[in-house]
C-alpha cells in the first residue's frame, strides 16, 4: 500500500475552499514526510485553477517525485451539496486537469439515481483517456450503505467506475465497515480515505488519526491485507493541529499499521 496526503489537511478550520498554506508547502512537507502522493482538490488546484498555476504543481510533484492520487475538480463534490453531481453533465473540464496533473483517478458525486446514466457517460469519456471515477462513501449521497453502494456501482456498470472507502462516513450512516464490508467493496475498490471521529452525544468528534476511541484502524489495515489491497490510503483529516504535525504524524502512523 502507498500513502497519499490530502490537501484537506491545509484546508482552513470549518471551509474547504480556504486554505492556510500554499501548495508549494504543503508539496514540500509531503515529500520530505515520505508520503508518495498527495490528493488534490480544488482547495488547491482545481478545474478553476489557471493553466500556468496547474503547469507549476506539476513540475514540482516531479521535482518532489510525488504522484496525484486522486483529483477532486471543483468545491461542490467535497461540500457535497445539490452542485455535486453537475460535474457528471460535462466531465471535460475534471479529466483535462487530471491530464495535467498526471492522475488516473477523479472524485465526483452522485445524489439521485437519475445520476447514474450521467456516470456512464462520464466514465465512457473518461475510458477514452484511461482514467478512473469513484465515489466516496459519503452520508447523504448514494453511496452511504454498503449494499446501496454496491447496487449503484453495478448498476453503472463500467469497469473503470468505483469506490473510495472511507470508515468514518459508514460508522455515521450506519453501517459496518470491517472486513465483511471491505470483502464486498473488494472489486471496486480504487482509493482509501481515512479520518478519524467518535460519536459524542447527538454528533461526532472528531479525533487524530492515532487517537483510540474512534474508527478501529488496525481492523481496517487487517482487512485490507486480507482482499489484497495494494492502491493508495489517503490521509484525509482536516488539521487539529498545524498541518505540518498532522501530516507526520498520520503519516507515521499509518506506516506502522503498513508494516
Amino acid at each position: 500500500m502507498k500513502l497519499s496526503l490530502s490537501v484537506r489537511v491545509a484546508e482552513a478550520p470549518g471551509s474547504k475552499e480556504e486554505t492556510v498554506m500554499r501548495i508549494e508547502q504543503l508539496i514540500g512537507i509531503a515529500a520530505q514526510t515520505g508520503y508518495d502522493a498527495v490528493c488534490m482538490r480544488a482547495s488547491q488546484i482545481g478545474i478553476q485553477t489557471p493553466l500556468e498555476d496547474v503547469t507549476r504543481t506539476r513540475q514540482l510533484l516531479k521535482k518532489k517525485s510525488l504522484q496525484v492520487s486522486m483529483v477532486t475538480g471543483d468545491f461542490p463534490i467535497p461540500i457535497n451539496d445539490h452542485r455535486g453531481p453537475n460535474a457528471l453533465r460535462n466531465i471535460t473540464p475534471y479529466l483535462d486537469l487530471a491530464n495535467m496533473l498526471e492522475a488516473s483517478l477523479i472524485r465526483i458525486a452522485m445524489k439521485k439515481e437519475e445520476d447514474i446514466i450521467w456516470a456512464q457517460r462520464s466514465a465512457d469519456e473518461a475510458a477514452e483517456r484511461q482514467i478512473r471515477v469513484a465515489h466516496q462513501s459519503h452520508t447523504k449521497s448514494l453511496f452511504e450503505a454498503v449494499e446501496g453502494s454496491v447496487n449503484v456501482i453495478e448498476a453503472v456498470a463500467r469497469p473503470n467506475f468505483g469506490l473510495i472507502y472511507e470508515p468514518s462516513n459508514l460508522m455515521m450512516c450506519g453501517q459496518t465497515y470491517g472486513l465483511e464490508t471491505l470483502k464486498r467493496f473488494a472489486p471496486y475498490l480504487f482509493n482509501v480515505y481515512l479520518q478519524n471521529y467518535t460519536p459524542d452525544g447527538t454528533g461526532y468528534r472528531q479525533l487524530r488519526l492515532q487517537d483510540k476511541g474512534g474508527i478501529n484502524f488496525d481492523q481496517i489495515f487487517e482487512g485490507l491485507d486480507r482482499i489484497g489491497y495494494h492502491g493508495y490510503v489517503t490521509v484525509h483529516d482536516s488539521p487539529l493541529a498545524n498541518t505540518e504535525q498532522a501530516a507526520i504524524q498520520s503519516h507515521n502512523y499509518l506506516k506502522q499499521l503498513i508494516g
